[in-house]
């Protein structure tokens, strides 16, 4: 698991240590909505090994972003959500995903819709 430095230059590259990354943006944009599973979180991101989703859940819970829920029971059901810190970043992801939808726009990219329900 990636840990964190006990020093970094800036700000910026302490947030890009903690949210940075091919997938870790895609997995909090899927928790903005509702508590998920892991097998919800891994049909939602086509591409994502479970060995990856597994680690990058791990960073995220680990840096307070996401929390993970055990039930007791068989077979064992795990869902993740997002913290209060976690969820400080929901501005900041629409704004990303606006961004990205302007900018696919602008330069004819075809997208599929990513939007959230009350987004």
């Amino acid at each position: 698991m990636k840990m964190l430095k006990p020093n970094y230059v800036c700000s910026l590259e302490l947030t890009m240590d903690v949210i940075g990354g091919k997938w870790k943006l895609m997995i909090l944009w899927y928790l903005i909505d509702s508590t998920k599973r892991f097998s919800e979180l891994k049909r939602a991101l086509p591409g994502i090994t479970q060995k990856m989703l597994t680690q990058q859940l791990r960073e995220l819970e680990a840096n307070g972003l996401v929390n993970r829920v055990v039930y007791p029971v068989v077979p064992p059901k795990v869902e993740y959500s997002l913290t209060p810190q976690g969820a400080e970043l929901i501005p900041l992801l629409q704004l990303l995903c606006n961004w990205g939808d302007e900018y696919a726009k602008t330069h004819e990219i075809p997208l599929h819709d990513c939007q959230l329900a009350d987004s």
